[in-house]
């Protein structure tokens, strides 16, 4: 099974040359290890902690989480699907402010890494 935690260079530009200074609204899809091997927790532990590390830098740039919860049913999709363990949604007033967050210095991104197994990062765009 392929598993994704890093970006896309190439979705990566795509994403770049296309916000044109509006707000970034990402989709987070998480799903965690079962065990971190470095600290014995689980992954969900480890994430809380990548999320209590990474709330000064969200709240710096005035990032919004906007939904945080766990997936229960699927309604509609194949019933034998596997669920995420977990969603985000995060709003950001810019790219910039984005950017400016994920390249902070300090921002913890490896503990991010360190929880997940696998992961989603979609950047969405309202239609309104």
């Amino acid at each position: 099974m392929e598993t994704y935690i890093r970006v896309n260079p190439d979705e990566f530009q795509k994403f770049k040359n296309t916000t044109n200074g509006e707000p970034v609204i990402m989709l987070n899809l998480l799903s965690y290890k079962d065990r971190v091997e470095e600290t014995g927790e689980t992954g969900k532990e480890s994430y809380s902690k990548y999320l209590n590390a990474a709330s000064p830098f969200l709240q710096k740039v005035n990032a919004e989480v906007l939904f945080f919860g766990t997936p229960k049913h699927m309604l509609i999709g194949p019933a034998d699907e596997e669920l995420w363990d977990a969603i985000i949604v995060v709003k950001y007033n810019s790219f910039s402010d984005f950017m400016g967050m994920a390249k902070a210095e300090g921002y913890p991104s490896h503990l991010r890494e360190r929880a997940l197994l696998d992961s989603r990062l979609i950047h969405c765009k309202s239609n309104e």
